[in-house]
């Protein structure tokens, strides 16, 4: 199926060509027949005979129902322009044409009606050069006359020819529907109907609407007025929902993916086809079938800040266009550039923020967006309608790969300058770290580390790091007094007198220099095990006393030494706290 809006001035026969086309009279408001003009949205179809299947939107030409016009042509790729032949082009030609040029819509035909009752060449002509100024550029026309049927095959090939031409959405695609209409059916509920530009609904999904956040759950599923289990864009849809209250969902509310959209109440965005500064500062946005009355802020090179309530789902790269209904008049076309942008505080950060966004293209790619976000959540980044191929650096989290490695570099940095400032500490604290590099997680910071840094205990430290000459020193006096007697660990006034305090002696243990067996107990790194082969030649189970005498030192020495044993699972402490070897460990 292949969604086609129509568009041109009140009473130029849009709704008269869509029901010769279809056999469907749009127009279903007895109003709407009585008066034989078009007030809000109406739908048709028809089957060509390539086989493609056209629903068509149709909406109203009036100027005072511009607003139902743009929700009708708001989620549509392509557009019939309907122009008559003995009216020519009209004021609401003018407007519904600055729509879809602000809208950016590129696929459309041209179609003169009523050409029984005037020449249509003059008509066409007009037409033909003022299209060619929009977004829709070159254009098919067909001249037709839907009272005599003269032109419609014409018409119908030129629809083969233009549906043909429109690339086929993602099926995989988060759903946004925005709802343009919706009813109570007996027995059934609550029915929404839209357009569904891409994704895929099936029976049973749970949708959230927007803004309202309420689930709904969808019961079953209507297209062209026939049942079916699922539908994939593009198309025009009625859903029976569950969940929403009959009148809580109005022309404009969104039916999403749930987590898939970011609602907004600010957005910053490029205008399009205006004299920016002769713009008023309070306009209507209109997006899909939604309007919002909008607070406008200039920024400079074309860019704004648009403010609004409530809330709107969007994504960067969304088209939308701004009107002014005091004077009935397309102000600008917008293409949405951020959905979270920053407070602009300082003088000068508005200037700021018009150079920056001035740099974007409008179409964001993964890296463009990594580069200028550094750091952000996949899921959020996703939900801004960016595809994402990278792997996360941590977690969920997203690194712009420059940005990434600067971090790793100011946090080798961080981490000398520390050591630098206290020789003998464990190391940056993680915490330290982050602070100091700004980073809303800690994990974050353990992902940066590698070689030559490392983790030990929360702190970063540098494998490589140089021990201070002094504690060298220290150490090598240490290793003297061990020379004779390796398990009579120095006393506590040798270590002060050496200038071994608790972190220097930390500092030694990490560097792999001393090994401490418990606070101001001290031994060199293979004491361990020149003491397990003393105990070994002990008769089996030993007593702390033997082992003492055996290692020739003190129960202040051999029992934390003993215990360090167990830990490793070398000894075994037995009920009787006596303690045996363990033979059959490789060791």
């Amino acid at each position: 199926m292949h969604v086609v809006a129509t568009a041109g001035h009140v009473d130029h026969g849009k709704s008269t060509l869509v029901r010769a086309l279809t056999g469907r009279d749009p127009d279903r408001l007895a109003e709407e027949r009585r008066r034989r003009l078009t007030i809000d949205l109406g739908f048709a179809w028809t089957t060509l005979g390539s086989g493609e299947t056209v629903a068509f939107v149709d909406v109203p030409g009036h100027e005072r129902f511009v607003p139902n016009m743009l929700a009708g042509i708001g989620p549509v790729a392509a557009v019939m322009i309907v122009v008559a032949a003995d009216g020519g082009w009209m004021p609401q030609s003018a407007e519904h044409l600055a729509a879809l040029d602000a809208l950016d819509v590129r696929h459309g035909l041209l179609v003169i009606t009523r050409s029984d009752l005037a020449d249509p060449a003059p008509a066409r002509v007009r037409a033909l050069a003022e299209i060619r100024a929009t977004s829709l550029g070159r254009v098919d026309s067909v001249t037709v006359s839907a009272k005599t049927g003269h032109g419609l095959d014409h018409l119908r090939r030129g629809l083969a020819r233009l549906v043909h031409r429109i690339p086929a959405p993602d099926p995989s695609g988060a759903v946004r529907l925005w709802v343009d209409r919706a009813f109570t059916v007996r027995g059934a509920g609550l029915v929404v109907t839209g357009t569904l530009p891409r994704g895929r609904i099936d029976v049973g999904d749970e949708l959230v609407t927007a803004p309202q956040g309420l689930r709904a759950k969808v019961r079953g599923i209507q297209t062209l007025e026939q049942d079916t289990p699922t539908v994939t864009a593009p198309a025009r849809v009625a859903l029976n929902l569950r969940g929403p209250a009959h009148g809580a969902l109005p022309r404009g509310e969104a039916l999403l993916t749930p987590g898939q959209f970011i609602q907004t109440t600010v957005c910053d965005v490029r205008l399009h086809g205006t004299d920016t500064g002769r713009l008023p500062r309070t306009l209507t946005l209109h997006i899909g079938a939604a309007a919002r009355t909008v607070h406008l802020r200039l920024l400079g090179h074309g860019a704004a800040r648009l403010s609004f309530t409530p809330a709107l789902p969007l994504r960067l790269g969304d088209r939308a266009l701004l009107r002014d209904p005091g004077r009935h008049a397309i102000s600008a076309g917008v293409t949405v550039l951020d959905v979270r942008p920053p407070e602009l505080r300082r003088r000068g950060a508005a200037a700021t923020r018009a150079r920056e966004l001035a740099q974007l293209a409008g179409t964001p790619t993964e890296a463009t967006e990594l580069a200028r976000r550094r750091l952000i959540r996949r899921p959020l980044l996703e939900a801004m309608g960016v595809a994402v191929t990278r792997d996360p650096v941590s977690g969920d989290w997203l690194a712009d790969p420059a940005y990434w490695q600067e971090l790793f570099h100011r946090l080798t940095t961080l981490v000398a300058d520390f050591a630098e400032e206290r020789p003998y500490a464990d190391g940056l604290p993680l915490e330290t770290a982050r602070l100091q590099l700004q980073l809303p997680d800690r994990a974050l910071v353990q992902a940066l580390v590698r070689a030559p840094l490392e983790v030990r205990a929360g702190r970063i430290v540098h494998r490589a790091a140089g021990v201070p000459q002094a504690l060298r020193d220290a150490v090598r006096q240490v290793r003297a007094d061990l020379e004779q007697a390796p398990f009579r660990a120095p006393e506590a006034p040798r270590l002060v007198e050496l200038g071994l305090g608790e972190r220097e002696i930390r500092a030694a243990t990490r560097a792999g220099l001393l090994l401490c067996l418990a606070p101001g107990i001290v031994l060199l790194p293979d004491a361990p095990a020149g003491a397990l082969v003393q105990v070994g030649r002990l008769a089996q189970p030993f007593t702390v006393g033997a082992a003492s005498r055996a290692l020739d030192t003190t129960r202040r020495v051999s029992l934390p030494l003993l215990n360090h044993l167990d830990e490793r699972g070398l000894t075994r402490r037995l009920p009787d706290h006596r303690r045996e070897v363990i033979r059959s460990r490789s060791r």
